[in-house]
Parts: structure tokens; C-alpha cells; sequence
């Protein structure tokens, strides 16, 4: 069963991913000294846009998984009892 090659292995991707460096080199070549005082904000700016795209891959969310949540929520719950139990025990401990 052989599967699609993606859009970045084929020849538009490469072209694509080509045009971009090409772009950048000379983006920080020719005018770095403008761009890398800014630097930190475009990374900072970057992360919405690498939540939104990176996450494309985990189904979204509400797709007929409501017992899903419920059930992490239960687990949470459990969790956080037996953390509040084990603290009580410790300060108990240290009385």
C-alpha cells in the first residue's frame, strides 16, 4: 500500500521550501541590521502560529469523545484527592 508522498518532499514543496531560504538568507544578509532587534518578538509572535498548525494532527476537539473528558476529569479529581491525602499524612508526620 503505498502511501502519497507530502507536499514537502514533492517538487513544489521543494521549490517552495527553496524560495523561503533563499528569502531569509538574504532577509537577514542584507538588512540583518534591521531585522535583529526585533528577533525576539518574531519568536514570541511565532508561537500562536506554531500551536495552530501543530496541532492539526489531534483530531480537534468535541469529536464524539465526550466520555473521553469525563473520564480524565474523574482521573483528575482522583488524583488530586490522593495528592491532598499524601500532604495531610506528611504534615502529620512532621507534628
Amino acid at each position: 500500500m503505498a502511501t502519497k508522498p507530502g507536499y514537502w518532499t514533492s517538487l513544489h514543496g521543494l521549490a517552495t521550501l527553496t524560495l523561503i531560504g533563499t528569502a531569509l538568507y538574504f532577509l537577514f544578509v542584507e538588512h540583518g541590521v534591521h531585522v535583529l532587534p526585533y528577533l525576539p518578538f518574531l519568536i514570541i509572535l511565532l508561537c500562536p502560529l506554531m500551536h495552530l498548525f501543530m496541532h492539526k494532527g489531534h483530531g480537534g476537539h468535541g469529536h464524539g469523545e465526550q466520555d473521553h473528558g469525563e473520564h480524565q476529569h474523574q482521573d483528575a479529581e482522583e488524583a488530586y484527592r490522593r495528592g491532598l491525602e499524601e500532604g495531610r499524612k506528611e504534615a502529620d508526620k512532621r507534628r
